[in-house]
Formats: structure tokens, sequence, C-alpha cells
């Protein structure tokens, strides 16, 4: 579904991502890994085309992705929950949610009420503006409205950072089910071992701008020597 090949991306003349490659078979749930500062939050950027690329090939589902916006990326059905979430604060929840079927040409007033009745909170939340929610629940509005373009592959960007436990689990239980149910594969960045190892099919670990090596991250979260050679500042 989604390839990577020996893609480049940075800021400006700073480079960050250094000839990486990967790839994501259809349905499938991978977790993006490592310290801060590798590149994890500009590969993101890089494939839902927030930045351009400077160098390599990356294509979706066959569709060449160099040339493409961001919001044509979105279109072909890639969306990306960023780290920070990036709702809109001064929105109503339901003018989030519609605000992003829209902007992909897919409004339909079913979907608004699907996700009502699969979030609660955002059912009893929905006239309420989006800077009002708590950080949990600004979280589940982000990935509500990456799920109102019907996407076919999730970006998930830290959707565990300064979540508490109760609402975490809500959000992997959520991503379960949008999996296994509708077959949309994610590509998630964590830095929670327990959380990706509860979602992720395999994990993927990143080193200054590349991926290094493809482990069992079930392993990870038990070995203490692996996550210090992986994982410590």
């Amino acid at each position: 579904m989604l390839h990577l090949e020996r893609v480049r991306a940075g800021y400006g003349s700073t480079p960050v991502l250094h000839g990486i490659s990967l790839s994501l078979e259809s349905g499938e749930i991978a977790a993006v890994l490592g310290r801060n500062g590798v590149g994890k939050t500009t590969l993101m950027r890089a494939i839902s085309g927030t930045i351009p690329c400077n160098g390599g090939n990356l294509s979706f589902q066959g569709n060449d992705l160099g040339s493409l916006s961001a919001f044509k990326r979105a279109r072909l059905g890639i969306s990306h929950v960023p780290q920070g979430r990036d709702i809109f604060p001064k929105l109503t929840v339901a003018e989030n949610l519609r605000v992003a079927s829209s902007a992909v040409g897919k409004s339909r007033g079913d979907d608004l009420e699907d996700l009502f009745e699969q979030f609660p909170v955002l059912a009893e939340k929905r006239r309420a503006r989006g800077g009002s929610l708590s950080g949990g629940q600004q979280q589940i509005l982000a990935l509500a409205r990456a799920l109102m373009s019907r996407p076919k592959l999730l970006l998930l960007d830290e959707p565990s950072e300064g979540i508490q436990p109760s609402i975490l689990d809500e959000i992997a239980t959520t991503i379960e089910q949008i999996n296994s149910e509708h077959g949309i594969a994610v590509l998630v960045v964590e830095q929670n071992l327990d959380f990706a190892a509860r979602v992720a099919h395999r994990g993927l670990m990143m080193d200054k701008g590349e991926i290094i090596e493809e482990m069992d991250i079930t392993q990870l979260s038990r070995d203490r020597a692996l996550q210090r050679r992986y994982m410590a500042l």
C-alpha cells in the first residue's frame, strides 16, 4: 500500500531524513519507534505532504506521491493525526468534523452520526468549542476528524502523548476496531512501548533519519537492554 525508497526530507537547508525506506501492506499496523529527534515526525509529514521530499520515491497504492500536495494525498485516502492534534479550537466539535469531510469531498451527514455513536464523549460535546475540551478529548476529536474522510491509511503521531490511561485505552481499542472492521492501515509514531505493543503488528526502529531495524515490539517492551539501546536518550 505504502512504499518509500531512499526518501530524503528536511527543513530548509537542514536535512532530517537521510534516504529512508519502508513499506506498509494493506490492513497492516506498524509502529515507528526511536529516541526524540531522530526524524519520526518529519517522516509522517513527508508522507502526508505537509513538507516536501528532497529526493527518493514515495508511492501509495501505485500512485506516485512525489508531486502531490497534502490535500490531494488526503483525497487518495491518507489521513494524518499530527503530534499536538491541531484541532480548530474556535470551531465546535461538530464543525471540526464537518470541515474534515468537506475538505476531501466526502461530506455525508450519516458519517457524522456514525462517529458520534462510536465516540459518545464527542456526541455529548458536539456544540462545545474544540479548545474547551480536555487533552484526551481533543485527541479523540483529532482521531475522529481523521476518520471522517474514510481513509485507507491513518498516520498517527504520538497519540499517547499526555493522555490519561483510560482515554489511551479507548484510543487503542478504536485503532484495533477500525483496522479489523474496515481494513484501515495504520502507521503510528510512539514512545509508549506498551501502547505500541498493543496495537502494532511490527516495529520499525528509527535512528538519525533512517530505519535501522525491524523488530518484534513485544520483545522490545520486555527487554531493558534493547530499550536502552534504541530508546534511551
